[in-house]
């Protein structure tokens, strides 16, 4: 398969890196960033230095593809997508913003090629879970979905460290809240539905973010009275961001914000990946609950280390291409996240990598 990744950051270097390991595919990376495609030409890839935001230059890249991998900011999914189908090429991105994935439902409507968005960990792998446990239960009472990308060792007041895209951080935290409540679908605010919970004896809050259901709402609707998504982090973390978004007002100056926390939060790659779903509701006329728990950590192992978070979001983005590249997902049109079967991913070369991680076997 001729492919091309858009976006030479973490992410998109380990997802071009264990493709192209693979005979399978044949892939193209392009970015802006000179330095960055110069470390994956040095390991072999094929590399084109290209302006992504010049509608000439895209177009010319996708030209002759056979799929198109995003792995830009999430503002540049639906420019994108629009170039993917202009080209002909099937389309796979990580966005997380919901505004852009419906813009590409519409998009993919008609369309001779696929169309999925939203192949990460939340949304992603997470939305997989839930609909492989919901798909067991006659009666559907609660669907919960949590997932936190967390630093190891956290030192400072927000106890947090950058695993991953500030754009998409502070997205997830500014934007309205898709859920379910009483069979109805609603939207709620970021920040808000505080919880406490411990995991393994260490004390977790977990709060309300967007964009992780995916098309859960949907897929879900008239099934299932409680249906919701949030984010997991250190006690404290919510709290202090609270105070920056809406206190001091920073929700309305994103560009100040992202440079403060750019600043003054360090990344790290030694981090660790929390996923967890809990489904409850009717089975055999009992009422049952099933809980999918799962601790993913970061590989310091070998002269490439890896985060969590890469690990996490290349094996689903990877999986999905893999996937649909073997014939298990839909040719055309819009794909879901949720028509990927739970068994197939995990059984995926890529997918395998949340079956390496160490499964939690209780939940306090």
């Amino acid at each position: 398969m001729e492919l091309t990744l858009l976006g030479a950051g973490h992410i998109g270097q380990t997802i071009a890196c264990w493709l192209a390991k693979t005979d399978d595919y044949r892939v193209t990376v392009v970015d802006r960033d000179a330095d960055a495609l110069a470390r994956l030409a040095a390991a072999g890839l094929a590399t084109r230095c290209a302006d992504t935001a010049d509608a000439a230059a895209l177009g010319a890249a996708l030209r002759g593809q056979d799929a198109v991998v995003n792995a830009l900011p999430y503002d540049q999914a639906l420019r994108v997508a629009t170039a993917a189908r202009e080209a002909g090429c099937h389309y796979f991105d990580l966005t997380e913003d919901v505004a852009a994935t419906r813009a590409i439902q519409r998009l993919a409507e008609g369309a001779r090629t696929a169309f999925m968005p939203q192949c990460g960990l939340a949304p992603g792998f997470i939305g997989i879970v839930a609909h492989h446990l919901a798909q067991g239960f006659e009666t559907l009472h609660e669907v919960k979905m949590r997932v936190g990308a967390l630093p190891a060792f956290p030192t400072n007041a927000l106890k947090y460290n950058l695993t991953w895209s500030v754009d998409g951080l502070i997205n997830e935290y500014c934007q309205p809240c898709a859920a379910i409540r009483d069979g109805c679908a609603v939207e709620l605010l970021p920040l808000e539905g505080l919880e406490h919970f411990s995991l393994d004896g260490t004390e977790y809050e977990a709060f309300n973010t967007s964009g992780g259901l995916g098309t859960l709402c949907e897929t879900l609707a008239r099934r299932v009275r409680v249906l919701d998504y949030k984010s997991v982090r250190y006690p404290g973390h919510r709290e202090l961001m609270r105070v920056l978004l809406e206190e001091l007002q920073l929700r309305h100056d994103a560009d100040q914000l992202k440079a403060l926390l750019r600043r003054a939060v360090p990344s790290t790659m030694q981090d660790v990946v929390l996923v967890f779903v809990t489904v409850s509701g009717l089975k055999r006329g009992a009422l049952v609950q099933e809980v999918f728990a799962r601790k993913i950590f970061a590989d310091r192992d070998g002269a490439q280390p890896l985060s969590a978070i890469q690990i996490t979001t290349a094996a689903g983005v990877c999986a999905a291409v893999d996937l649909f590249r073997a014939g298990r997902l839909p040719r055309q049109g819009f794909v879901r996240q949720e028509q990927v079967a739970l068994p197939d991913f995990l059984d995926n070369r890529f997918g395998q990598a949340y079956r390496q991680s160490r499964q939690v076997e209780s939940i306090g």
